[in-house]
């Protein structure tokens, strides 16, 4: 084996191996300000670390997220507030909204887009068309608002992940309320299935594992 077929190895191993997103960074002016509104939201609190007077560093966690967010002192050189575009992805927008409206967060009205790009735009845009996607099409319904630095963040409504977006053979929810809401829609949709073949159906804890699996991998639903 040359040295080029023993790079290609190691780049296709290195390929298989799983690559989470942990954290990302953001930079913010007040640092306990920036940890009284990630903790209004109801976001966990894993960590205020103290290193003397040069170093600190806050860790919270969106409920049901696998990636956490960090900010404090001396972590790093970008000015504060510059994050933008940070997406939240929901499976009830609505309901999500209404939770940190009630928590005191300024939050925009759920929005979807006239022309790909304007979920960027400031609220009040013409870009921002008010209210839902139709038929609240998954990946299409947003609201954003931002922490005190400015630091923005973006609300996303996803029912039903894309094709290729999910490993199929992997199949997990961030909340038990999105596991509630997928079970609902398999139990609608075996309700056809029994319509349509005109008798109920005693395997249907198979057929609702097979149409939970597929929904979420954006495969073909069983019928």
């Amino acid at each position: 084996m040359n040295a080029t077929e023993a790079g290609s190895d190691v780049a296709g191993a290195a390929a298989t191996v799983g690559t989470a997103l942990e954290v990302i960074v953001i930079s913010v002016s007040d640092v306990d300000r920036a940890k009284e509104f990630y903790g209004r939201l109801g976001w966990r609190l894993d960590a205020d670390v103290v290193v003397g007077e040069e170093l600190r560093l806050i860790q919270f966690t969106p409920p049901g997220s696998g990636c956490s967010i960090q900010f404090g002192t001396n972590l790093t050189c970008a000015p504060p507030g510059s994050a933008r575009g940070l997406y939240l992805i929901v499976a009830d927008i609505e309901v999500v909204r209404g939770g940190l409206l009630a928590r005191g967060v300024e939050v925009s009205e759920v929005f979807h887009e006239r022309a790909l790009g304007g979920r960027f735009r400031p609220a009040g845009a013409v870009d921002r068309v008010c209210g839902p996607a139709p038929d609240h099409k998954s990946y299409g319904s947003f609201a954003s608002f931002s922490d005190p630095d400015g630091n923005g963040w973006l609300l996303q409504e996803v029912t039903a992940r894309l094709p290729g977006r999910v490993d199929a053979s992997v199949t997990s929810f961030a909340s038990v309320g999105d596991l509630a809401e997928a079970l609902r829609r398999a139990e609608a949709a075996h309700g056809e299935h029994e319509k349509r073949i005109g008798a109920g159906d005693p395997n249907w804890p198979d057929w609702y594992a097979l149409y939970m699996v597929r929904e979420q991998a954006g495969e073909e639903l069983p019928s």
